[in-house]
């Protein structure tokens, strides 16, 4: 497969999705903890719209905690800039070179495959992520990128039901390869997307209160 094809595939695909949200499922929960749809959708395209210098004066601003900067700037992204430019933002960069500072271009495209997953899961939206990007990224998965993400998978072995992989030795969980995905770094489900005895561990209700301004949030990388 062709990442960077990938890459600007996902983006535009997701783009004409956000154009197609009712404005109601902007303000909706994602599955990242005290983001709305709005907020995640606008973080996906900061990347492209920030330097190298401002993304340095903001993490000063943040006192060097990423988190509590990268929340800061969605929050104040997504305030200011419309749903149709969120979606813009996204479509005209399809092909922005940006990479994560770690992990290449698989990284890249697990930030917007991620990202987009938080999206559509939370709303109970029917996209599935064509199974190769899945595949890439789920052969990034190791006990480092669990930590990265926040994923405890102690005793528990994740089995995919609609590709051949599987992760970890334990308690088996299964599902959806693109849900797997999702726990692998570090997202909790609706619950009955997953099965298996400790599946509960991985679900969590998603109406739940914003995080306060500045605070360090989830892990949202």
């Amino acid at each position: 497969m062709d990442i960077k094809q990938a890459i600007a595939a996902e983006r535009t695909e997701l783009a004409e999705l956000l154009d197609g949200l009712a404005e109601a499922d902007w303000e909706a929960p994602s599955l990242c903890a005290g983001w709305r749809v709005r907020e995640v959708a606008a973080h996906m395209s900061a990347g492209f719209r920030t330097s190298r210098s401002q993304m340095l004066r903001e993490l000063l601003r943040a006192r060097g905690n990423l988190h509590r900067m990268t929340d800061h700037c969605a929050r104040r992204d997504a305030a200011a800039m419309s749903t149709a430019q969120i979606a813009a933002a996204l479509r005209d960069n399809a092909h922005h070179p940006w990479k994560p500072p770690v992990g290449g271009l698989p990284a890249a495209l697990g930030h917007d495959v991620v990202h987009g997953l938080d999206i559509t899961v939370a709303l109970g939206h029917g996209r599935r992520v064509p199974q190769q990007r899945i595949g890439v990224l789920l052969d990034t998965v190791t006990p480092r990128s669990l930590k990265f993400f926040g994923a405890d998978l102690n005793g528990v072995a994740l089995r995919a039901d609609d590709l051949d992989w599987s992760y970890g030795t334990g308690t088996p969980v299964s599902g959806a390869a693109q849900d797997l995905l999702l726990v692998a770094f570090g997202r909790r489900l609706p619950a009955g997307r997953l099965r298996g005895e400790a599946a509960d561990r991985f679900t969590a209700d998603l109406v739940r209160p914003a995080a306060p301004e500045g605070g360090d949030g989830a892990a949202r990388r």
